[in-house]
């Protein structure tokens, strides 16, 4: 598994794409791409292009870790 090169919340952008997505969660970015498609990912269509909301990708985790 690769490593998160973020340590803490506070350093992450206000909107993260597919790669800044796969370095938190210590994925491939082709992973990433893919759960960003799905439905009950908090991902943003701009153009072309998938980004997360920083605060709406924290209260997924959350939801996720919470979840039995």
């Amino acid at each position: 598994m690769k490593q998160s090169i973020y340590k803490d919340y506070k350093e992450l952008p206000l909107f993260l794409n597919a790669d800044t997505v796969a370095k938190v969660l210590g994925i491939a970015t082709s992973t990433a791409y893919e759960l960003m498609h799905e439905n009950d990912f908090p991902s943003l269509e701009v153009g072309s292009r998938l980004i997360v909301p920083k605060e709406n990708f924290k209260q997924w985790i959350e939801t996720k870790i919470n979840v039995k």
